[in-house]
């Protein structure tokens, strides 16, 4: 599988998502899982110390046993939970930062993370105390490189001059598919700029992009939208949405590709995106995701980008 850069690590094209890992999987579903996506060529590996209810980290961790020297962890701190978890915390403050490293290493079973992240900017610290204390953990050799994610272009700018010259944030994980295309508001072009590598959640669109969604009909049982609270739902299955991504489908169709290959496809034509984040609950998912990956012709991505602008 092809490698891209974040910082100074090389990362899989395509990552898994392991936001599964604790709910909807127990250890064995994981377990399962993390062998089919190294078996793959997968090498990057997403999770948070919030994923399952902190369980996803420690079932990630036994998973991947003594193959955790060939991979690169991402992990996550600053989204709380709820009172039961009162070690886990909305906050970016130095203390925080040190505590919730030292608590992700412990349930991940390794001595250090590979790109330890942001995960929603705070606007109670400042990112100048927030990134020191990043600096900080690389200089300890806890972790090897630091990002954010949900910044916007503003905030990354930001947060590059509060580096104050020495390590600025490496990557940046925002939301991005074919019908969700806000960081082409500023954030790719801070990319561009700065030298971050963009990490896409969310590439399927929470599923309008594969084929268990069906324009007009009732979301799938089990799937992600049909999950999803009645306020996000109303905003995905909206009809505007439903028509850009009703489009996609029938153009794919028309050109006898996959719409998961578009999907992926697409975000990967884009040189900013360094690996793009699927979440997969069996084995099957991961080789379809992986397999997914093709160039895509200049035609055919004019063509995608009109019809979801």
């Amino acid at each position: 599988m092809e490698e891209r850069s974040i910082g100074s690590l090389r990362v899989s094209s395509v990552g898994l998502g392991c936001n599964n890992f604790g709910i909807r999987l127990d250890q064995t579903g994981t377990d399962n899982v993390v062998h089919a996506a190294l078996d793959h060529g997968i090498t990057f590996f997403d999770t948070s110390n919030t994923y399952g209810e902190t369980q996803s980290e420690v079932f990630l961790g036994r998973a991947l046993g003594a193959r955790r020297a060939s991979i690169s962890i991402a992990s996550k701190f600053g989204m709380g939970l709820d009172e039961r978890f009162p070690d886990i915390k909305w906050s970016a403050h130095p203390d925080y930062v040190a505590s919730a490293c030292e608590a992700s290493l412990r349930r991940l079973g390794t001595d250090h993370i590979d790109l330890y992240q942001l995960h929603f900017p705070d606007a109670a610290t400042p990112l100048e105390d927030t990134i020191a204390a990043l600096q900080s953990l690389v200089a300890a050799g806890k972790i090897r490189e630091f990002g954010c994610s949900n910044f916007d272009a503003a905030s990354l700018r930001s947060a590059h001059v509060a580096a104050l010259g020495q390590q600025p944030f490496r990557s940046v994980q925002n939301q991005y598919s074919l019908l969700a295309r806000d960081p082409e508001d500023g954030v790719l072009a801070v990319c561009d700029e700065l030298g971050l590598g963009l990490l896409p959640y969310y590439p399927l669109a929470n599923g309008m992009l594969t084929d268990k969604f069906v324009p007009g009909a009732p979301p799938a049982e089990g799937t992600r939208l049909a999950k999803m609270p009645e306020n996000r739902r109303g905003h995905w299955l909206g009809e505007e949405m439903v028509d850009r991504a009703s489009a996609v489908h029938t153009f794919a169709r028309s050109i006898n590709t996959p719409v998961l290959t578009l999907a992926f496809s697409w975000l990967l034509s884009h040189p900013q995106v360094s690996s793009v984040i699927a979440g997969a609950s069996n084995a099957e998912q991961i080789a379809a995701n992986v397999a997914a990956v093709r160039a895509l012709s200049p035609e055919v991505i004019a063509e995608l980008n009109r019809l979801t602008a």
